[in-house]
């Protein structure tokens, strides 16, 4: 968007001061009659200026031209690149207007010429004036559009911060739940520690009581074997009841 600290107006600013400081000097040199030496010397320099002015207001035009190929990427419009180009041709033309009269001064001394292009020199300020009062429309709207956009801008921050808060507070809600469900595998694998534990316990007295069996059957009768293999069943049978079953 066009602004105050647009390179265009920042040139244009400094165009039309040296615009002005001619207009100054020539208005001098139209009341130079008596020093023919002072009337040169100011006439050269005025021609000097107005050269000075003109290419600088080529090289605008010469920017401006360079914009208007893709204008959106300079973030300007067509209606900005259109005010841009009649400004430089009235600056153009109060300048050129002045080195017509100025260079006419050099080779005629009447003053009807010299009074009938200032008439004309003074028009072109209220033609300046009502472009400077469009532009400055222009900036005034640009500057509503900006305040209107920081506004949108500013809420959809503001929404922005809303959902990361509570994304925030579901993450953390997420967190304890994770929380709770390590502490309860913690729990369960030392549970399960203990049965294995046990398991192992209960292992060993198994095979303890096998060899005491195994012992006393190498000792006792073929009946008393019998005997012993009931009890022994039956004794496994009451010790899973016990051990996977209570």
């Amino acid at each position: 968007m066009p602004s105050a600290q647009d390179p265009f107006y920042v040139v244009k600013d400094e165009i039309q001061e040296s615009i002005d400081k001619v207009q100054s000097s020539f208005h001098q040199w139209e009341r130079i009659s008596s020093d023919p030496g002072e009337r040169a010397q100011q006439t050269k320099e005025l021609l000097a200026s107005c050269e000075s002015i003109e290419w600088q207001v080529d090289e605008l035009d010469k920017a401006i031209a360079v914009a208007a190929r893709d204008p959106s990427w300079y973030g300007i419009d067509h209606a900005e690149l259109e005010k841009r180009r009649r400004w430089t041709s009235t600056a153009r033309m109060q300048v050129g207007n002045v080195k017509k009269v100025v260079g006419a001064g050099k080779e005629q001394t009447g003053t009807a010429s010299a009074s009938g292009m200032r008439r004309e020199l003074m028009r072109l300020p209220n033609a300046l004036e009502t472009e400077e009062s469009n532009l400055y429309s222009a900036h005034q709207e640009n500057d509503d559009f900006i305040s209107s956009e920081s506004d949108r801008q500013l809420l959809l921050i503001r929404q922005q911060d809303e959902e990361l808060d509570e994304l925030s507070a579901s993450v953390v809600r997420i967190g304890g739940v994770g929380l709770t469900i390590h502490e309860e595998l913690l729990a369960q694998d030392k549970i399960i520690d203990n049965l294995g534990m046990e398991m192992d316990s209960t292992s060993n007295r198994l095979d303890f009581v096998q060899k005491k069996v195994a012992v006393v059957m190498k000792k006792a009768s073929a009946k008393g074997q019998i005997m012993m293999i009931l009890f022994l069943v039956a004794l496994f049978i009451i010790l899973f009841v016990l051990v996977f079953l209570t």
